[in-house]
């Protein structure tokens, strides 16, 4: 089985992300740390980089002195802000879909991909390639316009549970992270999601989730319609790609975007390697991160070979760029909000 990750973007930005809303969450616990601003995160090379680069960027008078308008930083989400195994929560979004929508279509129980979707049949739809999932996607979300897309989200993770932690997919966040963000923006800097996911459903819980407002959410798109229905005015979601936000397209997508070159970039995978590189290779002090899945018992420990979240460029290139490597066992003390 290959799920691949840009072949299953391409059904992504339809906008198939697995999102919602917790109420019970929030970055507060990381703000009032006002002796150490990362509380979870184990002292170490990696945490004290990070200390380091944000307080030589942010002292007046220091020759890395980043201004207040230029210190921008991106971050991935999917393995990078939150738990993306056992699949990608935007293929788990999309699966329940199909079964959710399965009894007004009878013929999908014969029909690939939904026949796979239906069984959970993984290889069987990994075999349908990119070509059936976004038919799959195209099925389950097309014509609907971007206040019932919302909706639906809203509703599908009100009671979505991951399958390892039974916590809704928002509870798994890594709170290492949401310390990170805190702190970032506590000295000035401008904190945004650039993701490979569909940027509706990022919207829908990132300023809840992660205190990142909606316009500061990067991710990939497909193609609306203004309509008027009823008298009212409707975008309404078109069964055609626009942009997806993976890989080489992350840099694109922050110029087009943003309009600035970030200073600060973190990704977990090779699909943000060109992100951190378009980061990093700017004037000035410039910082990557890479998140390092290794811890199996509280987590997922994966690099190399993973279908979902593949690290392989990135591990080896990351010590000769300057990136900083959080090794997750090492270096979190813990690893979710919920942890003890």
């Amino acid at each position: 089985m290959n799920l691949d990750r840009r072949r299953f973007l391409g059904s992504a930005a339809f906008g198939v992300s697995a999102v919602a809303l917790s109420g019970s969450l929030s970055i507060s616990s990381a703000k009032g740390a006002a002796e150490d601003p990362l509380p979870s995160w184990n002292a170490g090379p990696t945490k004290q980089g990070l200390l380091d680069f944000v307080a030589r960027t942010t002292k007046a008078g220091s020759r890395d002195f980043v201004p207040p308008a230029e210190r921008l930083a991106v971050f991935d989400n999917d393995g990078t802000l939150w738990c993306e195994q056992p699949l990608y929560n935007q293929l788990v979004f999309a699966l329940d879909r199909v079964k959710a929508l399965a009894d007004k279509h009878p013929e999908w129980k014969e029909k690939e991909p939904f026949k796979s979707a239906l069984a959970n049949d993984l290889k069987g739809l990994a075999a349908s390639g990119e070509r059936g999932l976004i038919e799959l996607v195209m099925a389950t979300h097309a014509g609907m316009t971007t206040e019932e897309f919302a909706q639906v989200a809203k509703d599908w993770l009100s009671t979505a549970k991951h399958p390892r932690f039974s916590r809704r997919y928002t509870e798994c966040v890594y709170q290492p992270m949401l310390e990170l963000l805190a702190f970032l923006r506590s000295n000035g800097f401008k904190t945004y999601i650039v993701t490979g996911g569909g940027v509706e459903f990022m919207r829908v819980f990132a300023d809840e989730v992660y205190g990142v407002p909606p316009e500061q959410v990067v991710g990939s798109t497909i193609k609306t319609k203004y309509k008027v229905r009823d008298g009212k005015p409707v975008l309404v979601r078109l069964p055609e790609v626009d942009f997806i936000d993976d890989k080489a397209g992350k840099p694109v997508a922050i110029n087009k975007f943003i309009g600035r070159r970030p200073v600060i970039a973190v990704g977990n995978s090779d699909g943000d390697f060109e992100m951190l590189e378009y980061t990093t290779s700017g004037p000035g002090p410039r910082l990557g991160l890479i998140v390092h899945h290794t811890d199996a018992e509280r987590e997922y420990a994966y690099d190399r070979k993973s279908v979902v979240g593949q690290l392989d460029r990135g591990l080896d290139e990351a010590k000769k760029r300057g990136w900083l490597l959080a090794d997750m066992k090492k270096d979190w003390k813990r690893v979710f909000p919920f942890d003890k």
